[in-house]
Parts: C-alpha cells; structure tokens; sequence
C-alpha cells in the first residue's frame, strides 16, 4: 500500500476511534489514540501482520480493541500512556521553551511595533499620539506595569524623556524599519534600567513585582512539593517491586496477583517519578540561574550608584550600558518566573495520572503479601552489591567499563533508563535499578546495567537473546516503549503510525548513583497532611536532598545528560 493511501487509513482509523470513545462519554486526543492503535497493533496477542494491508475486517477488529482499551478505567497501563501522552505534549526542553515564549512575545508586539514603524506624523497632536504610543510599547515589550495604569504611564514616560525627549521624533521618523525597531529595543532597555534603578532607590518602580523575592520563595516551595511527591510514589514503589519479587520466586502467587495488574501500576509509578526527576532538574537549573543573577543584579545596580554618586551629569556612555544589563538581567528573572509556573503546573497535571492505586490494589491485600518480606530502597539495592564486582578477565570479547577506569563514567548513557536488563527479561517485566559499580557492559555501542554480578555475567553469555526479550516484552506492555527508552527499535516496525513519543533520550549512570546521595542529608522539613498526598495515604515527611544530582543541567552541549529529556534528537544521534 502506497504510503499516502496506509496514513488515509490510518487517519480514518484513528477519527473513528475517538468518535466512539466521545458516544461513550470519553474525550480523547489524536495522539493518544495514534498511539494506543500501535500498542494494539505491536502486541502478538492480537494477531496483527505488521508486514500485511489492513483488510476490513482488521481495521474493526482494531477499532473494537482500541476502544476497549481507551474506555478501561482500571488499567494502569492506560494510565502511564495517558501520562506519557500528556508530558510528551506539555514539556518543553528549557532553551527550547525560551526561545518559543521569547518568540511569542515578540509576535504579540507585531501590531503595536507596526503602528509606531509605520507612523507618517507630522503635526503636534500626530506626534503627541506617537509619544504615547512608544510609551506603550515599552510597557508591553519591558512587562514592568499595564499601559493603562496612569502611575506606571507617567513613571515611563519621565524615563523616556531623560533620554528620548519628544522633539527626537522628528529625526526617529527619517531612520528605515529595521533602524526604528532596533532604536525601539533600545530605548525600552535603557527606559527599563532606569525605572529599576529608581525602584532601588526608592524613587519609583511602580507595577513592578519584586521578581527576585517571588522566586526565591516559589523554588523552594515547588521543589519540597515534588520532592514529597517523590518519596511517596519511590515508597509505593519499593513494596510493589518488593511483592513481585516473592512472586518471582512463588509461582502459584501469580495466578492470585494476577488481577491486579501489579507489574503495570509499577511502571506506571516509575514513569511518574522520572518525569518528576525530568521536571525537577529543571527546577534546580532555574535555583541555580537565579541565585547567578541576584548576585548579578546587586552588583550592578552597586555600580550604578556608584556611577551616578553626587553628580549632576553623567556621560551616557558610562550609564547606558549598565541600564541595557540590568534590563537584559530583569528579563531573565521574568523568563525563569514563566518557566517555574510552567513546571509547577505541570507537576499539578501529571498527579492524576497515577491512577488510583488503593482501588487496583487495597492496602489489606498489599499489607498481607507484604508479611515477612524486606522493602528495600533503591539505595539500599545498590549498596547491598558494590563490592560484588564483574572480573573482565572472565569475558574475552566484551569490553566492562568501571568507574575508577573509565572517563566520564557518570555521563554514560544506560539503556533501559538505568533498569537492570537481566532482570527485565528473566522475569517478565520487573523493574530493579541497575548498579553501574558492579561494571557497566559495553556491547555494540550501548551501556548496560546490573543489578547483581550473576544478573550481568547471565545478560552477557547473550545479549541478543535477552534485549530481544524486553522487545518482545514492550510491544505487550506499550508503556515500555517510553519508560525504557526503546524508540529505536520500533520506529521501522509501524511506519505509517507516527503515534512515536518525541523524548529519544537515555538515562546516565549519575541518576543511579545520585540514589546513594539522595539519604546523606539531614534537614527535615515539617510534615504535610496526609490530604497533600498524591497516592492518598499516609506517609511521613522525609528528609529533603540537600545534594543534587551533578550534570543534570545539559549546559550547552549538543547531548543533555543526567535525566533530562532532549526532545529533539534520536538515540542513535547522541
């Protein structure tokens, strides 16, 4: 089928799914839906030929599942897919999510630039008309104050005049477009820099939200939010991985579990506390280029006071380009602002997709297959094995890389966001973390993890045979494909369905290892209701990482390591 005609059906396919699921009360989007049919299509069990034409009858039976599927409220599965819809479409990389807001600022400013740009004023009351205008467009481009507050019109407007008197106009109107813009600009940054400089003074600065003072108590009230959020699912967590692993070794305990879908609500909390991890080194990003900046700014409005001290006059060579840092220094206050208001509430949003756990799985169940089983914290899984080290020497053809040998070690990039791939294959699906001290395997160009050195020694008799197996094992559990970062190897296999989530990214050893830093900390901070909660039970307020993952801030490099997500390039390109 030619690849025009395979979208028309799969477009067709797709309205006709979400049509059904709206008569039955269910609003879904085009992107869930494009990528439920390829959940529906990758898994065996439903007997789709990827190789072969839909034939009608496929297309209904497709339809008929995926419907089925997007209506099942006690899935945790679709629950995970919802959510790694939702952050697909809502998370923007920081330098990308500026870049856009700085964008659409300025195409909001189109109009009015146009009016000034455009402006043939020749007699008094035209160019008084003009005056103002530009006066508005310093407010709107600077965002210090509304232009139709009259105090911060007139504030503006006594700036502009110190520097840009009215009878400028005449000379402002011979200048081309592109130099009247450019004065624009120029004028709203020096305008900006004085009304900040008079607000420290204590001149002036009316409309203007002491920005630095609003941040410095959002980020820490946002980051001790998702921390909280943290424990609780990391907590949740352990016990479930803790019952499937006495399942592992209690075969008959399957048969009884299996209602419950106990391995899906793990990765749906997995997939939780990664995006979390996602979003909140963003947030330590935003808390270190503020703390930069604050610092910045009282420096230089220092230096100005020190400019300006007891003279009348002062050259505005010495003045301007002070005034044009500060306002270029106030800007980035406004965009980390934007942005930790774009994370907090995206922190708000993700809650509801963890689905409800105690209705899945009730407390009495958890707590009777919890009887006399440990619950081990990551942390505590590393530690147990990290004098149990791989011997290179046991292995001829593959190369082990370890942390004292190898540059850069915390920057590799693991497969499998980190997870033992042993483990994954040999017990259909668990989830343990893999410990980059017992040796990281390098095999074709990809880093793996273990959780034990018998779990590494097993993995590397066969490799294939064992990442082949998680393949086989995502396309039954679709949510694989995103929490384990396995794109790749599905990309070819439906190429008409572009229902692929845009995050190709790789998760670094640092995350691992950052677990051990994570209980070296002592402050703790006062207890949240149990109301607070996102899994709705109680839990006790733990310790706040005082230590933060290191190389979580991607810097400028093409390859973003630790958890961030790099959105716009594939694996196999970093």
């Amino acid at each position: 089928m030619p690849p025009t005609q395979a979208e028309s059906v799969i477009k067709n396919i797709i309205r006709e799914i979400r049509q059904e699921c709206a008569a039955h009360g269910e609003i879904v989007s085009e992107t869930l839906v494009a990528f439920m049919v390829k959940a529906v299509v990758l898994d065996p069990s439903n007997g789709f030929n990827t190789d072969r034409t839909l034939i009608k009858s496929d297309v209904q039976k497709l339809v008929k599942l995926c419907v089925a599927r997007l209506l099942d409220s006690k899935n945790p599965s679709l629950d995970t897919i919802k959510m790694q819809v939702y952050f697909d479409m809502n998370y923007t990389r920081r330098e990308e999510f500026l870049e856009e807001h700085h964008r659409v600022v300025e195409s909001r400013l189109g109009s009015v630039t146009r009016e000034i740009t455009d402006s043939r004023a020749c007699i008094r009351e035209e160019l008084e008309s003009l005056y103002r205008k530009i006066v508005s467009y310093l407010l709107l481009r600077s965002g210090l104050g509304s232009p139709t507050d009259i105090k911060v019109v007139r504030e503006a407007t006594a700036a502009l005049q110190s520097v840009f008197p009215q009878a400028e106009l005449g000379t402002f109107l011979t200048l081309s477009e592109k130099d009247k813009e450019r004065q624009l600009k120029e004028l709203t940054m020096i305008v900006t820099g004085i009304r900040l400089f008079n607000r420290d003074c204590g001149k002036g600065g009316e409309g203007i939200d002491d920005l630095p003072a609003i941040l410095q108590e959002a980020i820490p009230a946002t980051t001790q939010h998702i921390d909280s959020q943290l424990q609780v699912v990391q907590d949740q967590a352990y016990r479930y991985t803790a019952i499937l692993e006495k399942v592992v070794k209690n075969p008959l305990l399957s048969q009884e579990l299996q209602p419950y879908m106990l391995k899906e609500a793990l990765y749906n909390l997995r997939q939780y506390e990664i995006f979390l991890q996602i979003i909140l080194s963003d947030i330590i990003t935003c808390a270190q280029e503020v703390e930069m900046m604050i610092k910045q700014l009282g420096a230089q409005l220092e230096q100005l006071k020190m400019t300006v001290k007891s003279k009348t006059a002062v050259p505005t060579s010495q003045v301007f380009p002070i005034f044009i840092a500060l306002s270029n220094l106030w800007t980035s206050f406004q965009d980390e602002t934007v942005l930790i208001s774009v994370l907090s509430n995206l922190t708000t949003h993700l809650e509801p997709f963890l689905g409800a756990h105690e209705l899945f799985f009730p407390e009495k169940v958890m707590q009777d297959l919890l009887d006399r089983v440990a619950v081990k914290t990551d942390v505590c899984r590393i530690k147990e094995h990290m004098e149990d080290r791989v011997n290179p020497a046991d292995f001829r053809n593959l190369e082990w890389l370890f942390p004292e040998t190898t540059a850069n070690f915390d920057k590799l990039l693991i497969q499998y966001r980190g997870f033992c791939g042993y483990t994954i294959a040999a017990t259909d699906g668990l989830l343990l973390p893999g410990n980059p001290a017992i040796g990281i395997l390098k095999y074709k160009e990809k880093y793996y993890t273990f959780n034990t050195r018998d779990a590494a020694y097993s993995f590397a008799e066969n490799p294939e045979n064992y990442i082949d197996s998680i393949t086989e094992k995502a396309k039954k559990n679709a949510e694989l494909i995103q929490l384990l970062e396995l794109h790749q190897q599905f990309e070819t296999l439906i190429p008409y369905s572009q229902a692929n989530l845009r995050q190709k990214v790789t998760h670094s050893v640092q995350t691992n290892l950052s677990h051990m830093r994570r209980e070296n900390c002592s402050q703790v901070y006062p207890s949240k209701t149990a109301s607070t909660q996102s899994l709705r039970e109680g839990s006790s307020q733990v310790p706040r990482p005082q230590i933060y993952i290191a190389g979580l801030r991607g810097g400028q490099t093409k390859t973003t390591y630790g958890v961030k997500v790099n959105l716009t390039r594939g694996v196999d390109e970093t």
